[in-house]
């Protein structure tokens, strides 16, 4: 699964990262100095050595994040394995450029500073400081290693936390929008006519409805659901506007039903009750609700009949389900409209 979010989190970093950094190099500079590490005199503060640790720090772990923060781990193990050691070759290859070549432009600022022969410089680096560099540059890797990993636990731990609070919230929100007075008093309405007129369809109708309501209680905590189950509940779902609305819209389902791909529970039902309201259908221009598979997607597709008084809506379903399909999937939900049509699509899991 992809880490949605995660980049952000990661390459937005506060200013006390930063901090964090200089105080580091700052320390670990003093220390070099009192030691005499690296040829350093005792006692003496190198600022060669603080711009050393404190860029490749920044360096490292912005490269790091570029790199790693938008893994899609979706695909399969082999591949992402692949993707992994290409990626982390090209990390290597990057951090080890960029600290050569910063470590021999400050080679060439001391012998500059110094009044020292500047063609010596690519020379006493081969024969002298490449040993310096490459230990300096292996303790810069280890430390940034460390810190990005830590970064990338705590991203983690926000995103769950974050997707926590989403799962909250879409329980509530898809709760609420089905046990509704409007819902509950048209489907009641509907069965009371339906009692006295046609008493093998009323019985028909609440066995429908009892379904809606067990499947959104068992599945509306779910990451994910069988596309084939979610369309049965959809069927179930319609098979209700069906009897109320008598012939006023139609839904079509092009799905194989031997499809084993997964979908959001409740996700199909959110776009079809939103085609719905804010669509005006009649017997002469009925609302055409068409469900099918392309790309990898499940496209829930209406023509475009708006009401002339339009519904007052937050449409807090339809944003509600955009941000879980992104923090379960990385993926963004697809909202188009056209003259003619209003198309959503949802990404298979």
């Amino acid at each position: 699964m992809k880490t949605p979010g995660l980049y952000n989190v990661l390459n937005l970093r506060k200013p006390v990262s930063h901090i964090t950094f200089l105080i580091f190099s700052l320390l670990v500079t003093f220390i070099i100095g009192i030691t005499g590490k690296y040829g350093t005199p005792r006692g003496t503060f190198s600022i060669g050595i603080l711009i050393m640790l404190f860029v490749q720090l920044e360096v490292f772990i912005y490269l790091g994040t570029r790199l790693f923060a938008d893994l899609n781990f979706d695909r399969s193990p082999g591949e992402i394995t692949r993707i992994v050691l290409f990626r982390f070759l090209i990390f290597l290859a990057g951090c080890l450029a960029f600290s050569m070549v910063l470590f021999i432009l400050l080679q060439y600022a001391g012998f500059w500073i110094k009044g020292e022969d500047l063609s010596m410089v690519v020379n006493n680096f081969i024969h002298y400081s490449i040993r310096i560099w490459f230990k300096s540059t292996i303790a810069g890797l280890s430390f940034g290693a460390i810190i990005f990993i830590i970064m990338l636990w705590q991203a983690s731990l926000k995103r769950e936390q974050k997707l926590r609070e989403e799962k909250l919230i879409f329980q509530n929100e898809t709760l609420k929008n089905q046990v509704n007075p409007h819902f509950l008093f048209n489907s009641l309405n509907t069965l009371s006519a339906l009692i006295v007129t046609q008493p093998e369809v009323a019985e028909e109708f609440i066995h429908r409805l009892s379904s809606i309501y067990r499947y959104i209680l068992e599945n509306s905590s779910k990451d994910k659901v069988p596309l084939r189950v979610e369309l049965s509940f959809i069927e179930d779902y319609f098979y209700l506007h069906q009897i109320r609305d008598d012939g006023k819209i139609e839904l079509g389902i092009r799905v194989d039903e031997t499809d084993n791909s997964e979908i959001l529970p409740v996700s199909l039902q959110i776009l079809v009750e939103n085609s719905i309201k804010h669509n005006k259908a009649t017997r002469e221009s009925p609302l055409k609700i068409l469900i099918y598979i392309e790309n990898n997607h499940v496209i829930v597709k209406n023509n475009l009949q708006k009401m002339a008084a339009q519904l007052n809506s937050t449409q807090t379903g339809l944003k509600n389900l955009a941000q879980r399909v992104n923090l379960i999937t990385g993926k963004v939900l697809i909202v188009e409209e056209t003259n003619t049509d209003f198309i959503v699509k949802i990404p298979l899991l």
